[in-house]
């Protein structure tokens, strides 16, 4: 019985090491990078434990157009003051995404920005 039960804790030790080790290679790679144009919706904390914040930009390619929304998390809250300061403003989110991530304690989304950029008015564009 004592043989079982340490073949048991061993066994569990392995597979939550196992786990722990594919939530970091996810989190920790990246499966595509790239940038969205338009304006901040929506940028809320959300979350009963893990909390993050969870926002929406319409992507608006010209004027008259039906406007496309992206989802996005923001992990850091300097990003995510920089978000909330530009909002009203044409900007653009530097993003990652993250396929397979296993739980959406990390965000409810797999789009995490990574940058800012504020497009400036008479840009190109405007």
């Amino acid at each position: 019985m004592g043989k079982f039960i340490g073949s048991a804790v061993g066994l569990l030790i392995v597979v939550l090491l196992l786990l722990a080790g594919y939530t970091w290679v996810v989190l920790n790679w990246s499966y595509s990078v790239g940038d969205r144009a338009g304006y901040v919706q929506k940028l809320s904390k959300k979350g009963w434990i893990c909390k993050t914040w969870e926002g929406e930009i319409a992507l608006v390619t010209m004027p008259g157009t039906v406007a496309e929304k992206f989802y996005f998390t923001v992990r850091k809250e300097e990003i995510a003051n920089q978000i909330n300061d530009s909002i009203g403003k044409r900007i653009v989110l530097e993003y990652e995404e993250h396929v397979g991530i296993p739980t959406s304690c990390f965000g409810e989304t797999g789009y995490f920005i990574t940058g800012v950029k504020e497009i400036q008015p008479g840009a190109i564009g405007q």
